[in-house]
């Protein structure tokens, strides 16, 4: 690290459980970021503050004014603007240092596995069922870890799904691809807007000990929050023998 990247990630190498070889770790990173929405906003801002080297950010999308109430990576002045190139704008005003790949193109099985290929961690920060199965699937084929985040109305949830941990579940063991649920959405559910940036910010924060290794994954806990009262709830994940997506797996 040069002087200045010293001084920007100071606070990071106070941390003995960090230090500087964690923060050489992160600049070496590479990190895919599925959705520049509200999740995406809040962790994708935060992983380019923490100095993780390489960010791939996807998202088809455009900047819609209601879309600010929550998606603090965009502004007004923004509006139209595809919201990967928006976020990309945001990251490096923060973070000039990291190098962002905005991919302006809808996600499907074969454009996730070409850039998950040299990924290090994948954050799903979106809000479609199908595309979630495709980036888990993709995860699993190329053992990627993945921090998957979701967020409706007031209530949120967190885990993490490591193909590397032979015990950790996949986000199919947890939700089956054909059990497809009824889509909602923020248009028609509404969301209270920090509740996206906690769990987004928590994306983030699980991210950056994964690319470490610092304290305790989330692997095999599911992480609730209920708005109403703050309060969080946790359930224990189990990996499913039968799952076709990663039951071809070796048991431990």
């Amino acid at each position: 690290m040069n002087d200045a990247q010293l001084l920007r990630y100071s606070r990071h190498i106070l941390l003995n459980e960090l230090g500087d070889t964690g923060q050489e770790r992160l600049l070496q990173s590479h990190a895919l970021v599925l959705g520049a929405g509200g999740l995406g906003s809040a962790a994708a801002m935060y992983l380019a503050a923490s100095g993780v080297g390489r960010m791939t950010l996807i998202d088809h999308d455009t900047v819609d004014l209601t879309n600010l109430q929550r998606q603090i990576a965009h502004n007004t002045e923004r509006i139209g603007q595809l919201k990967v190139a928006s976020a990309r704008t945001a990251m490096l005003a923060l973070n000039p240092g990291v190098d962002v790949r905005a991919v302006s193109e809808r996600a499907d099985a074969a454009l996730l596995k070409q850039l998950l290929a040299d990924a290090d961690v994948a954050l799903d920060c979106t809000d479609n069922f199908q595309t979630r199965q495709a980036l888990n699937a993709g995860c699993v084929a190329l053992g990627v870890p993945l921090v998957s985040g979701a967020i409706i109305r007031l209530d949120g949830q967190l885990t993490t799904y490591d193909v590397r941990d032979q015990a950790s579940p996949c986000y199919a063991c947890v939700f089956p691809p054909e059990d497809v649920p009824e889509e909602v959405s923020c248009s028609t559910m509404g969301v209270l807007a920090p509740l996206v940036g906690v769990i987004g910010s928590l994306q983030a924060a699980e991210a950056l000990k994964l690319l470490t290794g610092l304290g305790q994954s989330l692997v095999g806990r599911l992480q609730m929050l209920d708005g109403r009262d703050l309060s969080w709830t946790e359930m224990r994940l189990q990996r499913q023998s039968e799952c076709p997506v990663c039951s071809t797996r070796p048991s431990t």
